[in-house]
């Protein structure tokens, strides 16, 4: 219980930290600029494909600011720590690494649960005032004979994953900053990895034609040591008015859980060895 406590306000105080720094506000508005920003696409009459443009559009302006505020967060969060001296501070009393590790990884988790939440919300907010604006007009009303065809419940499923995505991330960025002395050299390596990330399901596709078998064995494990983050990329079956899939859903929890818990624990092996 006592390092619940602590990992809590560790993690509070990471949050309060975040949101305070210029990164934080700086994403937010341009993020949001660019959600908005699709909203007026409709100059060029998309019809009713309008709808899953916007769709697309934000949800790859929520991936790709949120990847940067994961990446540059954490890597911030934590060298601020090591450079002002803090986390000596803080490790010289009853805390243990662990305890650091998860308090700053919540933190930073919670500050982009906070930017997911308002960019989703805001997309929701744009294609429920331009879906009732053509339901309006006489020439796509045909288009809508059973009401509204958005899925806004499974618009928060798709922020919900994408959060999932960018917690894993954190991770990967944590383990990096243990070995790091830089920041700059963290957010660069966590970069790169993240273009691994996207690019595995390429690792995989080779993996099963390759006929070496030391070869094919080294791919694999290539394969499942960095995760496909292809797979999150559900908002398609929004922008299609599709359903989200329940069984979907469930792997890519059950998936973000296994790596995040293991990407944290070798980030607290990592932050061990490192000489404060």
């Amino acid at each position: 219980m006592n390092s619940l406590r602590i990992i809590r306000l560790i993690a509070g105080n990471t949050f309060l930290e975040a949101v305070r720094q210029k990164l934080f506000l700086f994403l937010v508005f341009i993020a949001a600029a660019f959600i908005v920003s699709s909203f007026y696409f409709r100059d060029l009459d998309f019809g009713f494909s309008e709808l899953k443009f916007i769709s697309d559009f934000g949800f790859g302006a929520i991936v790709f600011f949120g990847s940067i505020l994961s990446i540059a967060g954490a890597a911030q969060l934590f060298f601020n720590e090591i450079e002002n001296r803090t986390a000596l501070t803080i490790l010289a009393k009853p805390v243990r690494r662990i305890e650091f590790i998860l308090g700053k990884f919540t933190g930073v988790w919670a500050v982009v649960l906070a930017f997911t939440a308002m960019m989703t919300l805001l997309l929701m907010a744009i294609l429920w005032y331009r879906e009732g604006i053509l339901m309006g007009m006489e020439r796509f009303a045909r288009d809508f004979p059973e009401g509204r065809k958005v899925l806004y419940g499974d618009i928060l499923w798709v922020g919900f994953l994408q959060w999932l995505k960018f917690g894993i991330l954190i991770s990967i960025t944590m383990i990096v900053a243990g070995f790091a002395r830089t920041n700059l050299f963290t957010v660069v390596i966590s970069f790169f990895i993240l273009i691994i990330c996207h690019l595995q399901y390429l690792a995989r596709d080779a993996w099963a034609e390759i006929a070496f078998w030391p070869a094919r064995m080294g791919v694999a494990v290539m394969g499942f040591a960095f995760p496909n983050f292809q797979v999150f990329n559900v908002g398609e079956y929004v922008a299609l008015y599709e359903p989200l899939p329940w069984s979907v859903i469930g792997s890519l929890v059950g998936l973000s859980a296994i790596y995040i818990i293991v990407y944290n624990l070798l980030a607290v092996v990592s932050f061990r060895s490192r000489e404060i």
